[in-house]
C-alpha cells in the first residue's frame, strides 16, 4: 500500500462522509506537508483534515486578518470547526487544551 492510500484510507475511516472532491483536498494537503511527511498515515490524516477545516469552513482566517493572535483565533472557532466534523461523521474532537499542528 503506498503512502496516499494509507492516508486515504485512515481519512475514510476517520470522516465517513466527507465529500469526494474534499477527501482529494485534505489528502494532498497531508501528502504535500512537510510536518506530516513522517506522521502516521492517521495523524496525517486527522492533522490535515483538521487544519484544512479551519482554513476552508471557518473564519480562521479572518481573525488572523484581523490581528488576532493563533490562540485567540482557534478559540474563537472551536464550536464551529467541531460542528463541521461531526458533520462528516468524525467522532473526534479539537479541543483547547490540546496542542495544535501549526497551520500550513
Amino acid at each position: 500500500m503506498t503512502r496516499a492510500e494509507a492516508v486515504g484510507e485512515a481519512l475514510r475511516i476517520l470522516a465517513p462522509r466527507l465529500p469526494a472532491f474534499e477527501t482529494d483536498s485534505v489528502l494532498a494537503r497531508a501528502l504535500a506537508s512537510p510536518g506530516l511527511r513522517h506522521a502516521s498515515p492517521e495523524s496525517a490524516a486527522w492533522l490535515a483534515l483538521v487544519a484544512f477545516t479551519r482554513h476552508v469552513f471557518t473564519e480562521y482566517d479572518a481573525y488572523l486578518d484581523e490581528g488576532y493572535d493563533r490562540d485567540s483565533a482557534r478559540h474563537f472557532i472551536l464550536d464551529e470547526l467541531n460542528e463541521t466534523l461531526r458533520g462528516w461523521g468524525v467522532r473526534r474532537t479539537v479541543s483547547e487544551n490540546v496542542e495544535q499542528p501549526d497551520d500550513e
